[in-house]
């Protein structure tokens, strides 16, 4: 009997606890499940983003930026490199689960040290009885500093070119073409003088040179680099008379290090010889501040420049060739004396590994050179990419971790023509193709203090307005409102003014290699200035000694409130692309820019309505693959509201089409004569680096159409681009089917 009672209690005991094991399985089993099963409507998962943006303060951009202008830090120099430990050291610190320097060697050019470039009026005789300065006064609390470099243009050739001297306005292509076939002017064997502005400086060098010049002097005239009403520096943020603009004078045509071509500048890589190296310039380049430029310009002589041609110098601004009356016997001599060098530079790599698909890249990048101090150029946005980098190390030691890897790279001489971003982008090309999800840019982040300006594929159109949507805006009267409402405000889109504008992108920073060779989604956010009004060209200060961090704190952020608007963009950006489930990209968006680009650029053909009915050119086909592509967006758009979120296969699929998109617009054989630019929906225009010009390669063979000689030929040129960007289009639209 005590045996039978014995046994009872052993099983309810065994049942109780076996119980109690399964209850606790349920509970576990519910507690653990994915969020989005939850039936309680009030739970809401942490909205990372918005804590990982609300992390992120003006005051440490301030002390970032102080802390990296406090010297000058030229690419290939000892405190250059001291930055970039410093950063990296830095990102360590912050919790990013890697921090490396990657090096390449790779051609600089800098002045002789003990014979330096300068611009002479000479005498019959040879005598010089003027000379341009040496080197700007330093602003105050600087002049201690022994390692500035004097203005100069990087990648000049060597030379002390002699001659007459001619006005060419800005060096454009169409000024050039202005003095040929409207005032007979030839520029062969004359030196010219150009006023920087509107155009990329290095396109200028290449136009004289093409024009048979045999030097070129480029300056800053007040009329594009003063604004009305404002003082010069330190009373204002007006250029001064005796600043000049430092800057590169390299046709590279997105080739990176001159000397290895579409390959990264390691030990092992063939290099040409220094004076064989892609884009250099065969003619001297000297830059000089306008007190300087109008000293000579006084003095041209030969028939008045049109009126659009005249600066704000109180000269006359006559043509040439020579100068006027008495100092007819006159000319100008150049003395430069630049040295071409390989030198070591640094990136800074850092990684934080993504949890789900580790394979996937999204990289935050910009560049930490500068010409001298380097306060708005390129330290705003390195000192942003910094504040960023910590922002998401402090959300990773909370135990967070994205989706897809998050790439920081802070990029080395990149005021040299993009170099320290385009060898990286060379070294590890192969990788890039297969994973590269988006590029985010990360240079200056203020050229202005007016609005927004976003430069971006059409791919981001939609997460652009939504990330904007979430960040307040740092603008005087819109207090309470968005970005978004401010930017849309100040600046509408010219084609729907409910939008705000986004404009293509062109070159001139780091994201070129990812973008036009590569194919990667990228984009830039900066603030800028009024594009309305403002008339003046860049920023005053750009280049010079005087961009300081004075110079920001003064007069340009003094709150650096419109900074941390555009980190906080660059982040969400980021944040957004690294951790969605599906990537926010939008096809339907690109299909409609390119209905958009295909009328701009149809519309400019037709203006020879005549020819291309001669020569049988249509559009037609080009604007059916638009149709077509339009349909796949469509459907694929719809595929994503459908998909199952839980299907990891399905996910992946999708996702990989939306990735390689952007991949799919790029041709393996490049534009013509520009094999490194591959995208064949944009460009930097072949006229000006710094522009974007879409459908690049139609646009180019329509230039200056009607004066080709050979006008059969160049019309098939016209077709054979067009079918090149039919065939493109019809291909992406193919990618973008349900497999």
């Amino acid at each position: 009997m005590a045996r039978k009672r014995g046994i009872k209690r052993t099983c309810l005991v065994i049942t109780m606890s076996l119980a109690v094991v399964f209850l606790l399985g349920v509970l576990v089993g519910w507690l653990i499940r994915p969020s989005h099963q939850l039936k309680n409507e009030s739970f809401q998962p942490p909205n990372i983003r918005k804590e990982i943006v609300s992390e992120m303060k003006a005051e440490n951009i301030r002390e970032f930026l102080r802390d990296f202008t406090k010297s000058p830090h030229l690419a290939g120099t000892e405190r250059n490199l001291l930055l970039a430990q410093k950063i990296q050291a830095q990102w360590q610190d912050f919790g990013l689960d890697k921090a490396e320097l990657v090096h390449y060697d790779v051609l600089l050019s800098y002045p002789n040290e003990t014979n330096p470039n300068y611009i002479s009026i000479i005498d019959e005789h040879g005598k010089e009885i003027f000379n341009t300065s040496l080197s700007e006064p330093p602003p105050e609390g600087y002049e201690n500093f022994t390692d500035i470099v004097p203005p100069y243009n990087a990648f000049s050739a060597k030379g002390e070119p002699e001659g007459n001297l001619v006005y060419v306005n800005y060096a454009r292509t169409e000024d050039f073409f202005y003095l040929e076939r409207n005032m007979s002017i030839n520029c062969t064997g004359k030196i010219v003088i150009a006023r920087y502005g509107k155009i990329f400086r290095g396109n200028k060098v290449k136009n004289a040179i093409l024009a048979g010049a045999k030097g070129i002097i480029l300056y800053s005239d007040p009329a594009d680099y003063c604004a009305p009403g404002v003082k010069p520096y330190p009373d204002g943020w007006n250029l001064p008379g005796d600043a000049a603009q430092r800057g590169n004078v390299l046709n590279l045509n997105g080739a990176g290090d001159p000397l290895t071509p579409g390959y990264p500048a390691k030990d092992f890589m063939y290099r040409y010889k220094a004076d064989e190296g892609v884009g250099l310039p065969s003619i001297p380049v000297h830059p000089i501040g306008y007190h300087d430029a109008k000293q000579i310009l006084g003095l041209m002589g030969g028939p008045a420049s049109p009126a659009s041609w005249k600066g704000n110098l109180n000269v006359s601004y006559n043509i040439g060739p020579g100068f006027l009356g008495n100092a007819s016997n006159r000319q100008v001599r150049m003395h430069v004396y630049t040295n071409n060098e390989v030198t070591r530079i640094y990136d800074v790599i850092g990684t934080i590994r993504g949890a789900v698909e580790p394979d996937r890249y999204i990289i935050l990048g910009g560049h930490r050179d500068s010409w001298v101090f380097g306060g708005i150029d390129p330290t705003t946005g390195a000192a942003v990419l910094q504040e960023v980098a910590r922002s998401f190390g402090a959300k990773l030691r909370q135990g967070w971790r994205p989706r897809r890897t998050i790439i920081f790279a802070s990029w080395d001489a990149e005021e040299f023509g993009l170099l320290g971003s385009t060898e990286w982008a060379e070294e590890n090309a192969k990788i890039l193709q297969e994973r590269g999800v988006a590029y985010i840019n990360s240079d200056s982040s203020i050229e202005g203090n007016y609005t927004l300006r976003i430069d971006c594929t059409p791919l981001l159109y939609r997460l652009v307005y939504n990330v904007t949507k979430q960040i307040a805006s740092p603008d005087d009267g819109f207090d309470g409102r968005s970005l978004y409402e401010s930017w849309q405000k100040k600046d509408p889109s010219p084609q729907n003014k409910s939008l705000p504008r986004i404009s293509k992108l062109g070159s001139g920073s780091d994201f070129e290699a990812y973008f036009q060779r590569l194919g990667i989604a990228s984009g830039r956010a900066r603030y800028t200035k009024n594009q309305k009004t403002d008339k003046y060209s860049n920023y005053p200060m750009y280049h010079t000694v005087y961009e300081t961090f004075e110079l920001v704190e003064r007069f340009y952020d003094p709150s650096f409130k419109k900074q941390l608007a555009v980190a906080q963009v660059r982040a969400g950006l980021v944040y957004e692309i690294a951790d969605a489930t599906i990537i926010p990209f939008n096809t339907l968006d690109y299909a409609a820019e390119l209905k958009n680009y295909a009328d701009s650029i149809s519309n400019l053909a037709k203006k020879h309505l005549g020819q291309m009915e001669t020569y049988g050119v249509t559009f037609d086909h080009l604007y059916d693959a638009i149709d077509n592509f339009t349909s796949s967006a469509a459907g694929l758009h719809q595929r994503i509201k459908n998909i199952d979120r839980d299907d990891p296969m399905a996910v992946r699929i999708l996702n990989d089409q939306l990735m390689f998109a952007e991949r799919a617009f790029t041709d393996p054989l490049g534009l013509p004569g520009r094999p490194f630019y591959r995208h064949i929906i944009f460009a930097p225009s072949s006229h000006n680096k710094y522009a974007g010009e879409s459908f690049p390669g139609i646009y180019d063979a329509l230039f200056d159409i009607e004066n080709k000689e050979d006008q059969g030929s160049a019309w098939d040129e016209v077709k054979r681009q067009i079918a090149i960007a039919t065939f493109t289009v019809q291909a992406a639209a193919e990618t973008l089917k349900e497999v």
